[in-house]
């Protein structure tokens, strides 16, 4: 859809006030917006043009305008062809970077506390993925005696991240038996892909092994089958906000599953996406889910979102989001981030 620079600037002011006070917007305030350089009567015909071509909506009660779905797509779409022109004020990045010094640096916790620590600093729901490749597995096991019940097996991913889960062992666990399944373990579940963990191989696991170690077995066959992860956080902050807080239930619903809300949050490429919530299925109506893909390094990629009202305010929040990956992207490898087209 092809429009003058007018119309354009037009649908970004009302985008603008619509954002800020949730009130339909009228030719007086827009004027008032423009210094009066653009006389009311020119701004209402221009609001009536925007309006038959769908891009804008008059509620029932008020005179004013505010944004409609399409309208705010074609916004969406403008605005982030540009979005680096954007800028983070000092103050934010400052503050952004003081939230990442005190974060937890291990991967599997790294992801909720910044989607927590992102919530909490823009006053939205967030949510972030663990970081994942469709090539990663466990390159190399190791088995450990922690108590005389209990072993911890730790797991060395392909591309250098640890995982570790604890089994208990009734009947008793020694370092000999540590040994021995280290061995197993290396032999028959190392570079293998989570599909492959058969039945038929969990069989051959546990007749080569003491029936009393099969907690152990299976807790490394859990290490391996392990997914990325999706956190939501600020929830709390749906719940407050008039325009969105009836789809907080269907929200919830969505993000139990962790690959319903791996689709949900996931961008398109390497830049920030923006996905309406008319725009997926099912319906999210009012919300807008605003992504960007993070790089953890040694192939691995992850996500961070912010989600909330289709009224936020996107110029001020898309270059938190977007520092947001960068430093998340940067405390996973422990390298700072390349910039990202």
């Amino acid at each position: 859809m092809a429009m003058d620079r007018r119309k354009q600037r037009i649908l970004e002011a009302i985008v603008a006030l619509y954002a800020a006070d949730g009130e339909p917007v009228g030719s007086g305030l827009l004027a008032n917006y423009f210094d009066m350089a653009v006389s009311s009567a020119t701004l209402r015909n221009e609001m009536a043009a925007l309006t038959r071509l769908g891009l804008l909506e008059q509620p029932h009660t008020s005179a004013g305008r505010v944004p409609s779905p399409q309208g705010y797509r074609y916004y969406l779409d403008h605005l982030l062809s540009a979005a680096g022109s954007f800028t983070l004020s000092a103050q934010d990045r400052e503050q952004i970077d003081d939230l990442f010094t005190s974060m937890d640096a291990e991967p599997e916790k790294l992801a909720q506390s910044a989607a927590r620590a992102l919530a909490d600093y823009t006053g939205m729901a967030a949510a972030a993925t663990t970081p994942q490749a469709d090539d990663l597995c466990i390159a190399h096991f190791e088995v450990v005696q922690v108590g005389r019940y209990t072993a911890a097996v730790l797991a060395v991913t392909s591309a250098g991240g640890v995982r570790t889960r604890v089994a208990r062992v009734a009947d008793g666990f020694t370092r000999a038996d540590a040994q021995t399944l280290a061995a197993l373990l290396n032999r028959s579940l190392t570079f293998v892909v989570p599909e492959d963990v058969t039945d038929g191989l969990t069989a051959e696991l546990l007749a080569a092994t003491e029936s009393r170690l099969a907690p152990v077995v299976r807790a490394a066959e859990a290490l391996v089958r392990t997914r990325p992860q999706v956190y939501l956080e600020g929830a709390q902050y749906l719940a407050q906000n008039k325009d969105v807080r009836k789809e907080l239930g269907l929200l919830l619903e969505i993000f139990s599953d962790s690959s319903a809300g791996r689709t949900l949050i996931e961008p398109q490429g390497n830049r920030v996406t923006a996905t309406l919530g008319e725009d997926v299925r099912p319906e999210l109506p009012g919300v807008c889910i605003v992504s960007k893909r993070y790089l953890a390094g040694g192939g691995l990629t992850g996500t961070v979102a912010l989600i909330g009202s289709n009224r936020m305010a996107y110029q001020h929040l898309i270059p938190i989001l977007d520092y947001f990956a960068s430093k998340l992207g940067q405390s996973m490898s422990g390298k700072k981030q390349e910039e990202q087209v």
